[in-house]
């Protein structure tokens, strides 16, 4: 598997985009790559690949593969395969996840538990 590089993520990327204007509130569940705008609240679930932009605001427990977080989450994350924080990202919540890389620069505030490469969870 090739490491995330976020910087070279184009929207043309992702199956779904949504975009700055939206405030969603519920569950979102998803398997194909999501790129995040605009305001959640409320789950994830996703099998996909999943960024959080700059400008977004996030508050959601999150379930998912991979997660790049560039901009503002408020909740717990779970993934089976990596979780990155950007420079520009800020996590209030904990992560759960085999890999975990935070850029330096970046805001984290919670507890970081690394699962190890096929660890059963």
């Amino acid at each position: 598997m090739t490491d995330v590089h976020s910087d070279f993520i184009e929207d043309d990327d992702f199956d779904t985009i949504l975009s700055p204007e939206i405030d969603f509130s519920g569950t979102l569940n998803f398997e194909k790559p999501f790129l995040i705008q605009g305001r959640v609240s409320g789950d994830i679930i996703a099998k996909g690949l999943l960024v959080i932009d700059e400008e977004a605001v996030v508050h959601a427990d999150i379930h998912t593969s991979r997660v790049v977080i560039r901009g503002f989450v408020k909740g717990d994350i779970t993934a089976t395969e990596k979780v990155e924080v950007t420079a520009t990202g800020k996590l209030d919540g904990n992560v759960i996840a085999p890999e975990i890389f935070m850029e330096t620069g970046c805001s984290f505030n919670g507890r970081c538990t690394m699962t190890g490469k096929g660890a059963d969870s």
